[in-house]
């Protein structure tokens, strides 16, 4: 039966590697370079010390890695035949201090409706630049989805269309210009430059469901918010037309529906940062600034 304590061998190759690890860096370096004092300089260390370091690695391993002469170096056999697994340990702590540096930043956890995922990119990179740096993790749903994230606990806060449900504390809004129609290709509208109210009487418009636009004429038909993909399927499909934010149109492309301004006044989607009062941290409120200051600079 193999005994599951370590054996001595694998004590030694653990602290070998441990102990070794500076010099394996070095042997990879001077490996890259072939020369002793160039890798000496990329590392910041004197040449007798890189020689050294080398040296320290060959006798540990009672191998010889290099040839010397007074006008080359040459991996020997032996130091061809251990490069590729001395880089492998070198990549893998490479590896390991970044997870490591990772997972010890603070990290929240952001929803937001794929509509201003150009918005989300830029908090991001804001609290990656910040001092100390935040890791935020993105979450793309709609409102529906983005609430329910809220209420598990799965996200600190989310980007969601207002008005915002009860009970969560809202920051940051925003607004968002609904200015085109989707139509199904072959509709009567298709080929309007402009499309006003008044040619939508008799149509069959989807409405998100927690505001739909009165001063739009024509029928309504609910759908779920900020869900435009499926929306644009029922568009597709003859259910009815669609208005749309023109970042939206900037960004689809489908052969069976077709995209028309629409002239309709001051139509529009408010967004805002919504969070649960309970669950507020340093990372939170810097996470409300960061989007505060991404809309102010964009």
């Amino acid at each position: 039966m193999p005994s599951i304590l370590p054996t001595v061998t694998h004590v030694r190759h653990h602290v070998f590697v441990l102990l070794m690890l500076r010099e394996i860096h070095c042997f990879t370096r001077v490996a890259a370079r072939l020369s002793f004092s160039a890798a000496a300089a990329d590392l910041g260390m004197s040449q007798p010390a890189m020689s050294q370091a080398v040296s320290r690695l060959e006798r540990a391993t009672g191998l010889r890695l290099f040839q010397r002469t007074a006008r080359e170096v040459r991996l020997t056999a032996e130091g061809r035949a251990l490069l590729a697994h001395a880089e492998q340990v070198i990549d893998a702590v490479g590896a390991f201090t970044a997870e490591a540096g990772r997972l010890a930043r603070p990290t929240i956890h952001l929803a937001y409706p794929p509509l201003v995922g150009a918005l989300a990119a830029r908090v991001v990179r804001r609290l990656a630049a910040r001092t100390p740096a935040i890791g935020v993790e993105l979450l793309p749903a709609g409102r529906g989805a983005a609430v329910r994230a809220l209420a598990d606990g799965e996200v600190s806060a989310a980007i969601v269309a207002t008005p915002a449900p009860a009970g969560l504390v809202t920051a940051a809004r925003f607004h968002v210009t609904v200015d085109h129609l989707a139509v199904p290709v072959g509709h009567r509208l298709e080929s309007s430059a402009r499309v006003a109210p008044a040619d939508l009487a008799g149509q069959v418009l989807l409405m998100p469901g927690s505001r739909p636009w009165a001063r739009l004429p024509g029928r309504s038909r609910l759908v779920a918010d900020d869900d435009f993909a499926a929306a644009l399927d029922l568009v597709a499909a003859g259910a009815g037309l669609l208005p749309i934010p023109h970042l939206l149109v900037r960004t689809v492309r489908r052969e069976d529906v077709r995209f028309v301004r629409l002239d309709a006044g001051d139509l529009r989607i408010t967004y805002a940062l919504a969070w649960s009062k309970e669950r507020v941290t340093p990372e939170l409120m810097a996470l409300v600034q960061a989007v505060q200051d991404a809309l102010w600079t964009r």
